[in-house]
């Protein structure tokens, strides 16, 4: 698939030691061609949902490209992910292989749902031996580098929403997975599609990048409550009956714990998350939309 005409959605704060690489990876691309939309989350303040629903609306391409701004791609992984799409045409997803700028080290080949329900980076934060070199499905892909076909997207989104404004920031990736797998929509892996991700590096604190529970310590309230809130708002949209009495014991386990940390840790969150579970309605409301 050389010469596909795609997509390509940056979501910035305006770092040019994030943004300047990231744009010159993709004028080093191998045949293709692009367009390039690049949504500023600031002055607007306007959250990194929000920001990608519109650079989607704009966009013109069949394939649509989402990035953050700290990420780079190998010369070759736009025409490596594409042929992703043509081994299936209920392909929707295409995943490449992101590693850490260290060029070693695993952020991510493919996205996982848990039985906690939460969401799994296969490959995070281990060392690349070349143990996931083969091309397969995965359940979903990494928000940091998601490769989208336009029919997919437009199959279930939710009146103008691709991904839900309500969620912000964290877990939009797992949500419109998710979303997509029961709409029938799959996700696959390509290896030789590689990209170099800063793991944090759009919301964590410098200190707390690539620290595997720097969420915990090291992001603003506002960011963990989204963090807690949108874990259940996937659930409500896209959780089975069934699913979610077999789940039940592992989130309630999960459960128990995150709020043991933050009775002991952070206290002051919890009238925060009572007061988000006016987000619960709304994600009900958008299950019966993507479910007719």
């Amino acid at each position: 698939m050389s010469n596909v005409f795609v997509s390509i959605i940056i979501v910035t704060t305006g770092r040019k030691d994030y943004l300047e690489p990231c744009l010159e990876s993709l004028k080093a691309q191998v045949n293709t061609t692009q367009e390039v939309n690049i949504i500023y989350t600031l002055p607007e303040n306007i959250s990194y949902c929000e920001a990608l629903n519109r650079g989607i609306a704009k966009s013109k391409a069949d394939y649509i490209l989402c990035l953050n701004d700290d990420v780079r791609l190998d010369k070759n992984f736009i025409n490596e992910a594409l042929v992703g799409f043509s081994i299936n045409e209920n392909i929707g997803m295409v995943s490449g292989k992101i590693l850490r700028r260290d060029g070693v080290t695993i952020d991510s080949t493919g996205l996982f749902l848990t039985p906690w329900r939460t969401a799994k980076e296969r490959g995070y934060n281990v060392l690349d031996k070349g143990q996931y070199q083969k091309e397969e499905y995965v359940f979903g892909v990494n928000g940091a580098v998601a490769f989208y076909r336009r029919k997919m997207l437009e199959d279930i989104k939710m009146g103008l929403e691709y991904f839900d404004n309500d969620f912000r920031f964290f877990y939009e990736d797992l949500d419109i997975s998710w979303r997509a797998q029961r709409h029938g929509w799959k996700a696959y892996y390509m290896p030789k599609a590689v990209a170099y991700h800063v793991r944090g590096g759009t919301a964590r604190k410098q200190e707390g990048l690539y620290k595997k529970r720097a969420f915990r310590y090291l992001v603003n309230d506002d960011l963990q409550i989204d963090l807690i809130k949108n874990r259940y708002l996937a659930m409500i949209k896209n959780e089975s009956l069934l699913g979610f009495i077999f789940h039940m014991p592992f989130i309630l386990i999960y459960d128990i714990a995150l709020y043991a940390f933050l009775l002991c840790y952070k206290p002051r969150l919890f009238k925060n998350i009572f007061l988000n579970m006016r987000y619960f309605k709304s994600a009900f409301r958008k299950r019966k939309i993507c479910s007719q």
